[in-house]
């Protein structure tokens, strides 16, 4: 059967001025063929010969032939560009000449003519092919990374509650978990990042942040001025406060904060009592 989405090696059954139709055997009805326009065709192609090629449907709807290679495969991901924004979504440049359609219900966040955005490629319910931002049952758990690695990953998706979901190289999956979020990132983000785990899922943990002996100076450093420029040498509570309230004061996870704590305080440059923090004169 000839599907959208698909390359297929078929045969020239038919010749018009227009081009030529395909089918899967030299019989193939006219139900069962598909066009493969004029400026398409091999020089010298002849009814009976095989030809591959990749399906699509065109601004009419129907199944369309071409000869051109896309831009991404049928379930694989690509970064691709937006050209337009429309009333029903986005359109991607894909490498044919009918675009690919991004709608917005696929869409992780509003995307812009120009940008460049992770997506994977599907067949709707509608046997059109559309791509997504929601990657990620389309990523893969098999990378060649260990942890303690640098890699190169982009924000596809982000989670309140689970951290920012990651594309490590464009194709594999990770997570920075919310935990290690210091800093606010966003869809489109592309971060060095540090393997943390392999799970045992295949799927990636990382961090945006160093390592925790090269961060706890500076870490350290951040700290001491909060507390001195911020809250005139006393802060209103030490290190057993909530996550939540240290990341809101220091932009700091509270396993980063306790470091930095506890090497001020091995420093002598602080004092803990009575749940708050001083400088030392």
């Amino acid at each position: 059967m000839i599907k959208p989405g698909t390359r297929q090696n078929l045969i020239i059954v038919n010749r018009k001025p227009h081009g030529v139709y395909l089918g899967e055997s030299p019989d193939a009805d006219a139900v069962s063929r598909v066009l493969l326009p004029a400026r398409q065709v091999p020089e010298g192609a002849a009814l009976g010969d095989r030809i591959e090629v990749f399906i699509y449907r065109d601004s009419d709807d129907r199944l369309i032939a071409t000869t051109d290679e896309p831009l991404i495969a049928l379930e694989g991901t690509a970064v691709l560009r937006v050209s337009a924004v429309t009333k029903i979504g986005a359109f991607l440049d894909w490498g044919l000449p009918k675009e690919l359609l991004l709608p917005f219900q696929e869409q992780t966040a509003k995307v812009r003519a120009g940008e460049d955005v992770l997506v994977a490629f599907y067949i709707d319910r509608s046997d059109r092919c559309a791509a997504t931002m929601k990657v990620y049952p389309y990523l893969s758990t098999d990378a060649p990374y260990i942890p303690g690695q640098t890699v190169t990953g982009r924000v596809y998706q982000m989670d309140g509650i689970h951290g920012a979901y990651v594309a490590v190289d464009d194709r594999y999956s990770g997570r920075i978990p919310a935990r290690e979020l210091t800093k606010d990132l966003h869809v489109g983000d592309v971060l060095s990042l540090h393997v943390t785990a392999v799970k045992e899922d295949g799927k990636l943990d990382l961090s945006v942040r160093d390592k925790a002996y090269l961060m706890m100076d500076e870490d350290a450093e951040a700290v001491l001025q909060v507390i001195r420029d911020d809250f005139g040498g006393e802060l209103p509570f030490d290190d057993k406060a909530d996550p939540e309230k240290i990341r809101e004061v220091f932009g700091l996870s509270k396993a980063s904060f306790k470091r930095a704590v506890g090497r001020l305080y091995k420093e002598r440059r602080i004092e803990l009592a009575g749940g708050k923090i001083t400088l030392c004169q």
